[in-house]
């Protein structure tokens, strides 16, 4: 029987990958997401490119709160080295798993409440993570996050603006604690940084508009103060 063929001999490359390794998968969120709100994937990719082209190039990278790390390897195509970290073991085996030679990176289980990561990095990030620590415990997840970060490394934290909430799907507000304006977010931030740039985003746009109207928002933060 013939092999099958694309009308277009150029697009014969897609049943090489399919024969050599199978279709790519989704991870356990990603998987979910997609079935129940398609859209929704774009913008939470959307939001490690923006994390992808503020750490380019950067030598270690790590990331906080990854759960299935379907989005992290788009940092990784930008960064020399990227360590991958979430307190849910469930989330780390799937991810694992998921791993292929191309784009590598180190994964493991870390509780951030419970110590800093061991390790040297010039940059860290976490999207979709802040929300879900109680308020009492900010203080202390922000410290250990940041303590291996280098004195010029660089921070990036995302998440759900509390103005959007009142829209949010059920199965993100069960999780969410301790969502904040984007004032407030900006003044957190400033505890543990000289700098902080506030930046909005609506679904895959990121942008410095209003930022009452935004969904999500981002704290890009550099210079770690000396205290830290």
């Amino acid at each position: 029987m013939d092999e099958p063929k694309t009308k277009e001999a150029q697009y014969g490359r897609l049943l090489d990958y399919y024969k050599e390794r199978g279709l790519e998968s989704m991870g356990l969120m990603t998987s979910q997401a997609w079935y129940d709100d398609p859209k929704r994937l774009t913008f939470t990719l959307a939001r490690y490119k923006f994390v992808a082209k503020m750490f380019a190039g950067r030598r270690h990278v790590l990331e906080v709160g990854c759960a299935d790390a379907f989005g992290t390897r788009i940092v990784v195509q930008e960064t020399q080295r990227l360590t991958a970290t979430d307190f849910d073991p469930l989330f780390i085996e799937d991810a694992r798993k998921r791993q292929n030679d191309r784009w590598q990176f180190d994964c493991v289980v870390h509780d951030m409440l419970g110590g800093p990561m061991p390790g040297d990095f010039d940059g860290a990030y976490a999207l979709d993570v802040l929300e879900h620590i109680e308020p009492e415990d900010e203080d202390t997840f922000i410290k250990n996050m940041i303590a291996p970060l280098e004195r010029d490394g660089a921070v990036i934290l995302g998440m759900p603006s509390l103005e959007s909430q009142e829209y949010a799907s059920p199965i993100s507000k069960e999780g969410h604690v301790n969502c904040k304006t984007m004032p407030d977010f900006k003044a957190v931030m400033q505890n543990y940084f000289k700098n902080v740039f506030m930046f909005s985003m609506n679904d895959e746009v990121v942008h410095t508009g209003y930022h009452k109207m935004a969904h999500y928002l981002f704290a890009l933060c550099v210079g770690k103060k000396e205290h830290l």
